[in-house]
């Protein structure tokens, strides 16, 4: 029964971490003065909660590269002086709009479940 239990949260955990993933790699980029890439944008992930690590560095890179695909960043590839060329995000315009888009329909969900979990939504 514990295994159960324990297995259900690490399932939700990881879908919640999936259906936000997107929206944190925006908000990570958007408030970031420069380009970062994906090492820095996981160590800025993993400053802010390192008890619960919000997102693995390999699942971090289909998602930066998805949101590229759709137009929400840019990347540019640029030498590294320690290792590999570095891929390089940065947010675009059409990803400010969403980012703003998208934090406040975060809004509304996290108010709607707050209301059911605290039982003070209207019946």
């Amino acid at each position: 029964m514990l295994n159960d239990v324990s297995a259900a949260n690490k399932k939700f955990q990881k879908e919640l971490n999936a259906g936000t993933a997107a929206l944190v790699l925006l908000g990570v980029l958007g408030l970031a003065g420069e380009p970062a890439y994906g090492y820095q944008i996981i160590k800025q992930i993993e400053a802010t909660r390192e008890d619960l690590p919000m997102m693995k560095q390999g699942a971090l890179y289909p998602v930066l590269r998805s949101l590229e695909r759709s137009g929400l960043l840019d990347s540019t590839v640029e030498p590294s002086v320690t290792g590999p060329p570095r891929r390089y995000y940065r947010i675009t315009e059409a990803g400010r709009r969403t980012l703003e888009e998208w934090t406040g329909i975060w809004h509304e969900t996290k108010t709607f479940v707050d209301s059911i979990l605290k039982g003070t939504h209207d019946a």
